[in-house]
């Protein structure tokens, strides 16, 4: 089936920077809760992206220890969810702030040590301007359902040599579609709009907002691409 088509064929989507509300749902925070699934991103079709809470929720990975070490000075973590990140960058002793629409997400990444603000990466932000790095890991380019926006508003965000770490998706795509959170037991958040890119989908986007690619790497099935202010 034609992506395009089936976003196309979903509800009306709120504005870019809306969300707050689907994140609250009680699948999310019963799964933050509990550490566990399985919990997914449901598009009105019925596909189904299931959500790696287990991992969001445990220490640092393989894959995430190659983001880590590529992070230098303040870093601001967009969609920081439970905050491992976070907790894992204020331990090494960075300059670290995460933000997250969701209060339960919130509440768990100050809980394992780590500061994060209950926000939109649309919202006022602390730093703006000054950011050495900016996360948009775990899918979190999808934020919003337009990355030509997110890209732009992190390019507000850094600082004139800031860089933004992206995880793309495992294969090319560049898709806009219409989502709820999902317990897969009849459980579900409201409707909110999302995307997902693929390497060569974000290139594209990034150059257009003005982000050249300075690296692209894998580990573990995922893949990574550093930009920096073009």
């Amino acid at each position: 089936m034609d992506r395009r088509g089936a976003a196309h064929a979903e509800p009306a989507a709120p504005a870019v920077g809306a969300g707050a509300r689907e994140w609250h749902a009680d699948p999310y925070a019963a799964a933050l809760r509990t550490g566990r699934g399985p919990l997914f991103l449901r598009r009105g079709d019925g596909w189904l992206l299931p959500l790696e809470v287990e991992r969001w929720c445990a220490p640092p990975d393989e894959a995430d220890a190659t983001v880590l070490a590529r992070c230098r000075g303040g870093v601001l973590d967009v969609g920081c969810g439970p905050g491992r990140l976070v907790a894992a960058l204020a331990a090494r002793g960075h300059p670290v702030l995460g933000i997250d629409v969701s209060r339960h997400a919130v509440e768990r990444a100050v809980r394992e040590g780590g500061a994060a603000l209950c926000r939109s990466v649309f919202d006022p932000l602390p730093g703006t301007g000054r950011w050495a790095t900016l996360l948009l890991i775990d899918g979190n380019i999808g934020i919003g359902g337009d990355p030509a926006a997110l890209l732009a508003r992190a390019r507000e965000l850094a600082a004139p040599d800031g860089t933004v770490l992206v995880e793309t998706a495992g294969t090319e795509l560049d898709e806009r579609v219409v989502v709820r959170v999902d317990d897969g037991r009849g459980g579900h958040g409201t409707p909110f709009p999302w995307a997902r890119l693929g390497t060569r989908a974000l290139l594209a986007h990034g150059g257009r907002a003005g982000w050249r690619a300075v690296e692209q790497w894998r580990v573990g099935g995922r893949r990574f691409v550093q930009l920096r202010r073009g």
